[in-house]
């Protein structure tokens, strides 16, 4: 069997247990939700976005930022996935049979990726239920709104590979679930996802812009047509679609690749 066709073994094999448990799924919706109702009516009102308060403005500037910060998040469940097979010897038996080293983890991650898109079809829903707009603050169309959703679900494709990494390298699924939340949360606040990076301390400037999540942001705000940020001499955030792009993609590059390496190695 191709690496492909085992590979979409595996996810289906994934996506039948998701199925089995609904629990997972429904958390997994749970709390992206919270997070977008908390953020919009508890400090809405306090943001300034572009020097205006209008808690309309913010609640626009704010949603591409939570839909990102969904999709990382799922990096967390990845990881602990994979660590829970690993603990209950499930991937030896995998071994055992005649399939690709790599299915096993390509599985895992696709199946991810179509929760993951789930979840943020139904938070694009209640995010237009309580009054997020595209083409809010600058024109757009269906094409640019469904690019900005794809360059969504490939960063969040990417760092599923970073929770694989992290649930091959750890004992217990509690391990990967806390290392995948240690490091996520810098990356996602240290950003331009909930404020505009030109009010952070000047030393976190760059850092910020030059964030891969932020490049992502940035990338949806402006196919959205959502409310932007202050102009900024960094590259990723004068060309934000082109920065998101080359970002996951290297993402991906590097991360599967130390991942196939590190589940040889374990299991070799």
């Amino acid at each position: 069997m191709s690496n492909t066709s085992d590979s979409l073994v595996i996810a289906r094999r994934n996506l039948i247990r998701m199925t089995r448990i609904p629990e997972m799924i429904l958390f997994g919706l749970i709390q992206p939700v919270m997070f977008v109702i908390l953020f919009t009516y508890v400090f809405g009102g306090s943001m300034s976005v572009g020097g205006s308060t209008d808690p309309d403005v913010y609640k626009n500037f704010l949603m591409a930022g939570i839909f990102a910060q969904t999709v990382t998040f799922a990096t967390a469940g990845a990881g602990a996935g994979i660590a829970d097979d690993m603990h209950k010897g499930l991937i030896d038996r995998f071994r055992s049979l005649p399939m690709a080293r790599g299915a096993v983890l390509t599985g895992r991650t696709l199946a991810d990726l179509v929760q993951t898109a789930l979840t943020l079809f139904v938070l694009a829903i209640v995010a237009l239920i309580i009054g997020w707009r595209p083409g809010y603050a600058a024109p757009t169309n269906f094409g640019k709104i469904m690019a900005g959703f794809a360059l969504l679900l490939l960063l969040g494709y990417a760092f599923t590979w970073i929770g694989a990494l992290i649930g091959l390298s750890v004992r217990t699924p509690e391990a990967a679930t806390s290392g995948g939340l240690i490091w996520l949360f810098p990356v996602t606040f240290i950003s331009n996802a909930f404020v505009d990076s030109s009010n952070l301390p000047g030393w976190l400037q760059p850092i910020a812009e030059w964030n891969p999540f932020s490049a992502t942001v940035q990338a949806c705000r402006k196919l959205f047509g959502d409310p932007g940020l202050s102009p900024s001499d960094a590259w990723p955030m004068q060309y934000p679609v082109w920065a998101s792009l080359i970002y996951s993609v290297l993402i991906v590059v590097i991360f599967r690749t130390l991942s196939v390496r590190k589940y040889r190695r374990a299991n070799g």
